[in-house]
């Protein structure tokens, strides 16, 4: 078990008045020692702690003084302080299987933890769910959490996840929904395995068992130029079409029956299927759109906004940057961490692994460093984008009439395949496509790339050969980046 490590303390904050520093590791907390920061912010909601600190091998205790609910103010290294519950499954549609070689090890990591569930938004399969663990998570009420279905036939189930478990871990499910905890599901569908048959069959299962389910995301399976599993394959078009027809198809049976639609097909789905995607009220509360349901749509919402109104806001219920509560940083394709599909969510794919968000799990992260340089008032813009995204904005670019703004399309070489979603751009891709741009120009970088001011491959925007203005991915956020003319942006 590690101790937790404070690598920020927040300006007048109790912990700058407790003199905490960064490097400093707490060894308990009112005599008790935290497991995980979820522990850790229980804790520190009471009023006047006790600290015990280490602090370069010296230990001592402080006294925190401060009134309760009043956030301590340190930012940790990291969410989880004992170990991560390691996934043992073996899906054949795991991202982590299908990453390139010589990456950082922690993101080899394959997690199946209910608190990365709760914290970042993780998908977990529940294998290794345990009776203390639904103890802890209905006590605490640690809500909502985000479960991978894929199929509720117990033997496909089972061999999707390479797992016997995997036939019997839904009753976990079962449990979380009776005690009244709220749980989005998720079905990757991979084809010829979960698609067709067995997806209207899997669909009829969530209706009749598990009806409680606050949404379902349907998403396609994701497939890197590594992958190794000869069956998995992206959709045709026409698989597209029949996935998007079913998910239409059910949510009609859904609202009949619930007065709410449940489940929802991934963006990505009208892409390939070349479908336009479906009106706003038809995502209600746009609860999945961190998961790639109706980010697009949303997006499309904020950018015909009144640019003017106050920043932090935007339809759906979405803050400014897509920032959700909890924040939600962990989601890939397919298969990472059990999540798929075209997410994108703040703070970059397997956020989760590069530490806690600032001030405890519901506050967004500290940016990361930057360096910056001048850019000319008046220069022309490009923004930065990956296959699926150059679809989205395409459109909107082209309804601004402005001649001085420009996609730039990255292709994501690195990962390759099918993979075209704007989180998994990499360094590499985005330095070999801007060397091949204009200098001078404004580009603008969704923060959706980068977790704690780093890209997946290791390299930063100073490695970049053109300065980039790192904006969040939000529709109004953007049309503000548009219309204004930064001092100097990231390089």
């Amino acid at each position: 078990m590690s101790l937790p490590r404070v690598v920020a303390v927040a300006d007048g904050s109790p912990a700058a008045r407790a003199d905490l520093r960064p490097g400093d590791e707490i060894v308990a907390l009112s005599g008790q020692v935290p497991r995980d920061v979820i522990q850790l912010q229980l804790l520190t909601d009471e009023a006047d702690l006790e600290l015990e600190l280490n602090r370069g091998g010296l230990q001592f205790s402080v006294v925190v003084e401060k009134a309760a609910g009043e956030p301590l103010g340190a930012e940790l290294a990291s969410a989880l302080f004992d170990r991560v519950q390691t996934c043992d499954n073996h899906c054949a549609f795991c991202f982590i299987y299908q990453l390139p070689p010589g990456m950082r090890k922690s993101l080899y990591l394959k997690d199946d933890d209910y608190r990365l569930s709760f914290l970042y938004g993780n998908f977990t399969t529940l294998t290794r769910f345990t009776e203390a663990d639904l103890e802890r998570v209905v006590t605490e009420r640690l809500s909502p959490l985000y479960v991978s279905i894929h199929a509720t036939d117990p033997e496909i189930r089972s061999r999707m996840l390479r797992n016997r478990r995997g036939a019997t871990s839904l009753r976990w499910l079962r449990a979380l929904l009776d005690a009244g905890i709220s749980v989005h599901g998720q079905v990757v569908v991979c084809p010829g395995v979960n698609d067709a048959a067995v997806l209207h069959d899997t669909l009829a299962g969530v209706l009749d068992e598990y009806p409680e389910l606050a949404s379902v995301a349907v998403v396609p399976l994701g497939v890197s130029r590594w992958s190794h599993e000869a069956t998995m394959r992206p959709h045709t078009p026409a698989e597209a079409v029949a996935v998007v027809e079913a998910v239409h198809e059910w949510q009609s049976v859904f609202h009949s029956v619930l007065g709410r639609r449940v489940v929802f097909a991934a963006d990505e789905y009208y892409l390939l299927a070349g479908l336009p995607f479906p009106e706003a009220e038809a995502y209600e509360d746009f609860a999945m759109h961190e998961d790639g349901v109706g980010m697009a749509r949303l997006l499309a919402e904020q950018w015909d906004e009144q640019v003017d109104a106050p920043p932090g806001e935007s339809a759906g219920g979405a803050t400014a940057g897509m920032v959700s509560v909890p924040d939600r940083g962990g989601a890939g394709p397919a298969g990472v961490s059990d999540r798929g599909g075209a997410a994108l969510a703040r703070g970059g794919f397997f956020a989760w692994v590069d530490g806690a968000p600032a001030q405890g799990y519901r506050a967004p992260r500290a940016p990361g460093p930057a360096n910056s340089r001048p850019v000319a008032d008046g220069a022309p813009v490009g923004v930065l984008t990956g296959a699926y995204g150059a679809r989205v904005l395409g459109p909107l670019v082209e309804g601004l009439g402005r001649d001085d703004v420009r996609l730039v399309p990255v292709e994501n070489r690195y990962f390759g395949g099918n993979i075209g979603v704007t989180g998994l751009l990499v360094g590499e891709d985005l330095a070999r496509t801007l060397a091949g741009e204009p200098e001078g120009h404004r580009y603008l970088l969704p923060d959706v790339c980068l977790s704690d001011g780093v890209f997946l491959d290791g390299l930063t925007p100073a490695d970049l050969p053109r300065p980039v203005e790192v904006v969040p991915v939000d529709g109004r956020s953007l049309r503000r980046a548009l219309d204004r003319q930064p001092a100097a942006v990231a390089s």
